[in-house]
């Protein structure tokens, strides 16, 4: 993605340059890309936000305990919604690898592929 945008409306654009870059855009995928734009929004804002609080990750309760600071549950989900808007954009590595590469194994070298030949 071209520099590192904050509106949702400049990230919907430059993500439509990317997926063409890629020559994986269609205007069928507007609707996702919109909600894609969107949560990358949210979570360069909550992000901001975020480091300005000085990374607090930890809030105290009223009974003097202590929990997990609401910004930092949130960025955890947001994180994992846009990975999965990423794949079906096809936006990340992963989703650009073709089907069998993914899970392929190293390939074996010329003594050990004949040796897996070999039927015993």
């Amino acid at each position: 993605m071209a520099g590192k945008a904050i509106c949702k409306e400049t990230i919907k654009k430059n993500t439509i340059e990317d997926m063409k870059e890629l020559n994986t855009y269609k205007p069928e995928y507007d609707a996702c890309i919109d909600i894609y734009a969107e949560l990358m929004e949210q979570y360069t804002r909550l992000t901001k936000k975020f480091k300005d609080s000085g990374y607090r990750i930890e809030e105290y309760t009223a009974e003097g305990g202590k929990k997990k600071a609401p910004i930092v549950a949130t960025l955890e989900s947001l994180r994992k919604d846009i990975l999965q808007y990423s794949d079906r954009l096809c936006l990340n590595p992963k989703a650009n690898m073709p089907a069998g590469k993914i899970n392929e194994k190293k390939a074996l070298s010329p003594l050990a592929d004949v040796l897996s030949r070999i039927e015993t």
